[in-house]
């Protein structure tokens, strides 16, 4: 008796167990497949921008003032495009000097550009210093600027170098100087070998050399990162629009008909967490409700500069018979819906409620080498919705 007692309180156990396990198994199961397809997601997310991974993060550094001032012009707090005409090309690259030499000579790491990259436009950031004391120039004197590329170093030294830019600059002045560079940068996308780097002399309107001491640059270990020697790059990846972005310069809706998603994170999140069941989404007729995509969230923040998330928007609603202009109907979906109205097919939908009009976004971010990334990606953002 005491055997079966016992045996049917195992039984018992057991079987109440099980139910537990399921549980377990389940969730755990439930908790994978999640994670797998936030993962895929993430990944997906990254070939939208562009990457296989995201750049590793190496502590908080300041980007380059220039490039914080790129990115104000040419995009607004949300990181919408004002104007696709503004910036040259898709992409704008800052690099900082590796030589860190006390000498005029500087060298550019450019591993992280494509070669499929097109290279429009490269120029070299110098910060001129104030004149020591003892410079005896005449305050209107100016000097001769030029700019080399290091082509050939021998034994003893002596270098052969081809010019790449030179002009006058006042003696007495201070502040950035910037010189187009663009045929030494084409030249070392071709052949990565070729890159010596680049070498600037300084001379008097005679011709004669100037004592660098003279006249200086920032460069080395004895400046602010600041003012540090930096390569500027303008290039296109080859990426296009879908063409429902506005190319026309007239076009101002790109811009005013947009409304800005607020600074801060709490309103945006606010603007994010308006809910529509899908009976309330049925019977709104087809219009445009945010969509709020917030870089912090998906684990972003370390290496984005800005913006912190952006306002993607989305289309929602019906189109019901008939269409009015309101809706910004195509003629496809007046006749569609005329069709589906009139019952002459069979299986023949209504329109469907769509983005008709798209936007860039840029980004200003961190990558790989710690050099800052300013790039532009079409058809980002929903402007307009309409019937399709």
């Amino acid at each position: 008796m005491l055997v079966f007692v016992i045996s049917f309180a195992a039984l018992v156990c057991t079987a109440a167990a099980r139910p537990s396990l399921n549980f377990l198994e389940n969730h755990f199961t439930a908790e994978n497949e999640s994670e797998e397809v936030r993962s895929a997601a993430i990944k997906r997310l990254l070939e939208v921008f562009g990457m296989e991974d995201p750049p590793a993060i190496h502590g908080h550094k300041q980007p380059p003032q220039y490039m914080l001032d790129l990115y104000n012009t040419v995009a607004d707090v949300d990181g919408v495009t004002k104007d696709p005409y503004l910036l040259e090309g898709n992409t704008v690259r800052s690099f900082f000097d590796k030589l860190r030499s006390e000498q005029v000579e500087f060298r550019f790491n450019l591993s992280t550009v494509a070669r499929t990259e097109k290279i429009l436009t490269a120029e070299l950031h110098l910060f001129k210093l104030r004149p020591q004391a003892t410079l005896t120039f005449h305050r209107h004197h100016f000097c001769q600027v030029s700019v080399y590329q290091v082509l050939h170093t021998s034994k003893n030294n002596t270098q052969e170098k081809k010019l790449l830019s030179s002009r006058l600059i006042p003696v007495h002045s201070t502040g950035w100087e910037v010189f187009t560079i663009t045929q030494a940068v084409r030249s070392w996308m071709i052949d990565e070998g070729s890159n010596l780097g680049l070498h600037v002399v300084v001379r008097t309107l005679g011709g004669s050399q100037v004592d660098m001491k003279l006249i200086r640059f920032a460069s080395g270990r004895n400046h602010h990162q600041s003012k540090q020697p930096m390569l500027v790059l303008f290039t296109d990846d080859g990426r296009r629009s879908t063409t429902l972005e506005s190319t026309d310069p007239k076009d101002t809706t790109a811009t005013s008909s947009l409304p800005q998603a607020p600074m801060s994170g709490p309103s945006s999140r606010s603007a994010r967490s308006l809910d529509y069941t899908e009976e309330e989404g049925a019977s709104l007729p087809c219009q445009r409700l945010p969509l709020y995509v917030d870089f912090e969230e998906i684990g972003w923040s370390g290496w984005i500069v800005s913006p912190r998330g952006y306002n993607a928007y989305h289309c929602k609603g019906s189109c019901p018979f008939p269409l009015g202009q309101n809706m910004r109907p195509t003629n496809h979906a007046t006749v569609q819906s005329i069709i589906n109205a009139l019952k002459l097919i069979k299986g023949i939908e209504t329109p469907c409620c769509v983005p008709d009009k798209l936007f860039s976004i840029n980004l200003l971010y961190f990558d790989d080498d710690e050099n800052v990334v300013l790039k532009q990606y079409n058809d980002m953002v929903a402007g307009s919705c309409g019937c399709h």
